[in-house]
């Protein structure tokens, strides 16, 4: 629940490392072994992940026929009626005492009236099972808790239809001696714990946690609902649930496994459900695996979004969010005279082109860190706040999910993968967070909030409809696949194995992906352009001089993804691949950072993409795509909402688009674009077709500003008012790393006209 975050002397050297060497402030993913890694053969690129991506509910948990067992009768129960400080047993395995009640023996335990201050113990020396029927039951210690399993071989609490049954503690505990400190729930067990029936059990932990089991821990069916002073469900070898309407206010984490010791426990698996859950902390936590298979979820943590700390990422080269603060950067930057930067855009020596209002660098507080750092003068606590968080794979393959998340909304320290499901997010922090690989096989994904929308060191979308608003970077592949276990293995191409220094692991299962001509090999060419600035006019130079691209990366093979971010839109600290699918991003308003930012390549294959920004970071796709691009640059700064209009030759639509902010460059790609064709682009105007987020793919345009008629000269052709020109070139600027780019051609004056053409989908 806690985490230790840097401050102190040291940190600002360590953001002038960090802005130097990546797009973004986010530190190097790294695993102790190795879950994903890119190796590239001819024209299929292999991305290679856990085995645990694929994980089901089935495939971790096994129900017994103890589990699912609700059925009793009186002839073969003990029965158990409590009245006050005493309770009368008719029936064998219990005996009555001093307030509490003991059961010694397996068998079933029919439970009903209420204990003002006593406690259930179960202690069965021959570990049989021992199966508590809540029949009404109100069950309440003022110094220990109300239900302790003690010893048992299995212990399963039924919820006996048409009931309502309420168990809990006392704020204080009394303690054997000093060095004793279990129980510290309302219900502890140190056997496996199975809830099961249709009745309700309500749950009060005023001590420590609601529901906890030493062991495993799994809910079959019934209403839970807890209230607890920290956890409210906690299992140590895991938390497994089929079905159940649970609600859960807790002061810590709401459902969390804790096994830290061995890789085949410590996970979460959910089949299914009605969860409400409201937690301080994590909502659902898994040490290792966090599998759902579907439910219906509704999770704030930390208070919400709303609750998050403020991003501080000063320094001189700032960070997320074009280093200015506040995840939320400044509406415009103004459209600068031509060939001359912004006052505030650093030069190629890393300062300031005007000096600053402040002379001192103030160190940020890293609200992002998930590890403790040993390289600080000074350390303070924050809480983790996550939504669903997994130390190992974070698998979704069904639900819906609405969260409100201080923290990350989904948060995994290795891969996550979502294959289906429907989520609306509100994040303080991001969205979506894998340390190593995140795909998204389907689903529909919108996060309404957050400060990075997508984030993984290699990101995959293979299908499924996902909107992001981010404050700062919408789409992040940022961090390196690291291995250090004795199975990792390189993946670069034999050519270049001695000297790829990018040694990445594969590990047991492969999703194989087609991008196109690509490979390790490329990249790591990519990184000796950028030494020698010669990179591809398709896209700016990015990064600071002299730095190679990441082995971070970012692939786009389907489904449809649109951002509208304060920071860069797609950015990648490696290279950006696309074979498939619709992009739309609305990208900055600023010129510190760019609709499109990327280190490496961004080679296009198929797809649709159109992207809309400030103009001084702006990039394109790269010459080494197969499928064409045109970059354009307006004169000047077009309003939100203004058509931008790209026909060719014979009328035929190839792009009608309102963007969603300020910008003043458009990119598109489509599979329509041929390398030697004719276009004209038109500004202003309407269409009377239906637009979806900005992109009209049906109706008629007219009425439109002819800003410029020209003929593509390749496959990434940049233009402004004057014709065809150049890419931007130049140093990055602050946030991504990226380079000053130039600022579009003069102040010629623009061509009225009219065009009536009819829209196609594309």
């Amino acid at each position: 629940m806690k985490k230790k975050i840097i401050t102190g002397s040291k940190l600002w050297s360590v953001a002038m490392i960090t802005a130097m060497v990546t797009a973004c402030s986010a530190p190097a993913a790294t695993s102790s072994t190795a879950n994903a890694a890119v190796s590239t053969t001819g024209t299929t690129k292999t991305v290679s992940v856990s085995e645990q991506t694929s994980v089901k509910y089935a495939d971790l948990v096994t129900m017994d026929a103890d589990d699912t067992n609700v059925s009793w009768s009186a002839t073969d129960s003990t029965t158990i009626k409590l009245n006050g400080t005493t309770a009368s047993i008719t029936g064998s395995g219990a005996k009555a005492a001093n307030g509490s009640v003991t059961i010694s023996a397996a068998g079933t335990y029919v439970l009903s009236g209420k204990l003002t201050d006593g406690q259930i113990v179960v202690n069965v020396a021959d570990k049989g099972t021992v199966h508590l029927v809540l029949n009404g039951a109100t069950i309440n210690d003022n110094d220990s808790a109300a239900i302790y399993i003690q010893k048992a071989g299995k212990a399963i609490i039924t919820l006996e239809e048409g009931t309502e049954n309420a168990v809990s503690d006392g704020k204080t505990y009394v303690y054997a001696d000093a060095t004793t400190d279990e129980p510290d729930a309302a219900i502890f067990s140190k056997a496996d714990l199975t809830f099961n029936g249709t009745g309700k059990l309500t749950v009060t932990g005023n001590y420590n946690e609601g529901i906890t089991s030493k062991d495993d821990l799994k809910i079959v069916s019934g209403t839970i609902n807890v209230k607890s002073a920290d956890d409210g469900i906690k299992g140590k070898d895991m938390v497994a649930i089929q079905a159940g309407t649970i609600t859960i206010n807790s002061e810590g984490d709401g459902i969390k496994s804790t096994n830290d010791t061995d890789t085949t426990k410590g996970f979460v698996a959910i089949a299914g459900g009605t969860f409400n859950i409201q937690s301080g902390s994590d909502g659902i936590q898994a040490e290792t695996a966090l599998v759902t298979d579907g439910g219906t979820f509704d999770i704030v943590t930390g208070g919400g979004s709303a609750n998050a700390p403020e991003k501080v990422e000063e320094g001189p080269f700032g960070g997320g969010g074009g280093g200015w603060g506040g995840g939320t950067p400044p509406t415009d930057m103004g459209t600068p005279p031509d060939g001359e930067p912004p006052a505030d855009m650093p030069n190629n020596n890393g300062t300031n082109a005007a000096p600053s209002s402040s002379t001192n660098a103030t160190a940020p507080a890293d609200s992002n860190a998930d590890a403790d750092t040993s390289t600080t003068a000074a350390e303070e606590e924050t809480t983790s706040a996550k939504a669903l968080k997994a130390g190992a794979d974070l698998t979704v393959n069904g639900g819906t999910y609405t969260i409100d998340s201080m923290d990350d909304s989904l948060h995994s320290n290795n891969n996550v993968t979502v294959n289906d499901g429907k989520f609306s997010i509100e994040s303080g922090d991001d969205g979506i967070h894998a340390d190593q690989a995140l795909t998204i096989n389907g689903g529909t994904i919108t996060i309404a909030k957050s400060y990075e929308g997508l984030e993984g060191a290699i990101i995959t979308m293979n299908d499924g409809n996902v909107d992001v608003t981010a404050s700062d970077d919408g789409v992040n592949a940022s961090g390196e696949i690291t291995a250090t276990d004795a199975n990792a293995t390189t993946t670069a191409d034999d050519s270049t194995q001695a000297a790829d220094t990018d040694t990445t692991a594969v590990s047991n299962t492969s999703v194989t992906e087609t991008t196109g001509t690509t490979s390790t090999t490329d990249q790591a060419n990519q990184s000796t352009d950028a030494n020698s600035n010669t990179r591809p006019q398709g896209g700016a130079p990015g990064g600071m001089p002299g730095e190679s691209a990441s082995n971070s990366e970012l692939h786009i093979n389907g489904g449809s993804l649109t951002v509208n971010a304060g920071g860069d839109g797609l950015d990648s600290n490696g290279s950006i691949y696309m074979t498939d699918g619709t992009v739309i991003v609305n990208g900055p308003t600023d010129s510190g950072n760019g609709a499109l930012d990327y280190d490496g390549n961004f080679e296009i294959s198929g797809g649709y993409l159109v992207s809309a920004g400030s103009s001084g970071m702006a990039q394109a796709t790269s010459e080494a795509s197969t499928q064409n691009t045109i970059a354009m640059t307006f004169p000047e700064t077009q309003k939100a909402g203004a058509l931008v209009h790209v026909e060719d030759s014979e009328g035929n639509n190839i792009l009608t688009f309102a963007p969603a902010k300020d910008y003043q460059t458009v990119v598109v790609s489509s599979p329509d674009l041929k390398k030697d064709g004719s276009y004209v682009i038109y500004s202003g105007g309407s269409s009377t077709g239906k637009a979806v987020d900005g992109l009209y793919t049906d109706g008629t345009y007219s009425g439109g500003t002819k800003v410029v008629a020209f003929q593509s000269t390749s496959n990434v052709t940049w233009v402004n008012e004057s014709g065809v020109t150049t890419a931007n070139t130049g140093m990055g600027g602050p946030g991504g790393g990226r380079g000053q780019g130039g600022f579009g051609g003069g102040r010629n004056r623009t061509q009225s006209g009219t065009s009536g053409t009819t829209d196609t989908a594309k």
